[in-house]
């Protein structure tokens, strides 16, 4: 089975450090990203099968992100799981239109993190192919 590749955005880096640790450790490639642009072009030039991205990053906030990932048809299919500020709302129609499949409030427990990422990719199906 091929390895799943996650992307994680977040203009913390101490968080990107945290999440990738747990994602490497338990057996996935992981890309990381600084802001929302950097994260969308590292989505279009790899194959990416799952995006964790925080809701407040510069350029693009992660509902931005999920949007502009849903509206190509290259990434359309990713799934994306939100950290968001504790007590942030996501409109329903956010979630839906940005193809948004779960949020975390921070703080987070990465081992909370992991299984809701694990549940996601069972979900999904096989990894994605490389375009």
């Amino acid at each position: 089975m091929a390895q799943r590749t996650i992307l994680v955005a977040d203009d913390e880096p101490h968080i990107v450090q945290v999440v990738a640790l747990k994602l490497r450790n338990a057996g996935y490639g992981v890309l990381t990203a600084c802001d929302g642009e950097e994260a969308l072009e590292l989505a279009h030039r790899n194959r990416i099968d799952l995006v964790v991205t925080d809701q407040m990053m510069p350029f693009l906030t992660g509902t931005e992100l999920a949007r502009k990932l849903h509206e190509s048809e290259r990434t359309r299919g990713i799934p994306v799981l939100l950290l968001t500020a504790r007590g942030y709302a996501i409109e329903p129609e956010d979630r839906k239109t940005a193809n948004l499949r779960g949020l975390l409030a921070k703080p987070f427990s990465p081992r909370e993190l992991l299984a809701e990422i694990e549940r996601e990719l069972s979900a999904s199906g096989p990894a994605r192919e490389a375009a």
